[in-house]
């Protein structure tokens, strides 16, 4: 049984694919679904591209993260795929309709974790399995941040800190 793993990874490797391993941990993972190849929207979604952007535009005027939001349109509104059916995705739709957040969303999210975690290290000044996972969350979000910086999203002098990150996110 070993063999054959062995010898699938091993083309799994050759023909250009690996497996990752995680940041801060030994172990590598997968993800649990592919998506179907399929390259247009099916005829059984009930909304029109306009309908779709629209709805957008009005999730995220009420707050709602991208994900969140095709999370929203997947389950309630049956809409499999967004960029299917519109040709863009949500946050390239967000980014033109103007309602897109300053910050990118993985790195505001991830000063949402450190706030968090931040304010438990406050009441729970013991917890150090905890602060040691405030300080990977704190050197991730400064990974995302220097990669911001050399891709032109943040501006060359943003700099975290979590005071900061409190007033951003509030």
């Amino acid at each position: 049984m070993q063999n054959i793993v062995a010898e699938s990874l091993a083309a799994y490797q050759m023909i250009g694919g690996s497996i990752m391993a995680r940041m801060h941990a030994r172990r590598k993972g997968r993800s649990g679904s592919t998506r179907p190849m399929i390259s247009e929207s099916p005829a059984w979604v009930p909304l029109q591209a306009t309908e779709v952007e629209d709805l957008i535009v009005k999730m995220a005027k009420d707050g709602y993260t991208s994900a969140r939001i095709g999370l929203i349109l997947r389950d309630q509104y049956g809409v499999p795929d967004v960029k299917l059916l519109t040709g863009n995705c949500v946050t390239e739709i967000m980014k033109a309709k103007g309602v897109a957040s300053a910050l990118p969303e993985d790195l505001s999210s991830l000063m949402r974790r450190a706030i968090a975690l931040n304010v438990h290290l406050r009441d729970n000044r013991g917890d150090h399995s905890n602060r040691r996972g405030l300080q990977l969350i704190e050197s991730k979000i400064r990974r995302l941040e220097r990669y911001y910086k050399d891709n032109d999203v943040l501006p060359v002098d943003w700099k975290y800190s979590l005071k900061t990150a409190e007033l951003m996110l509030k």
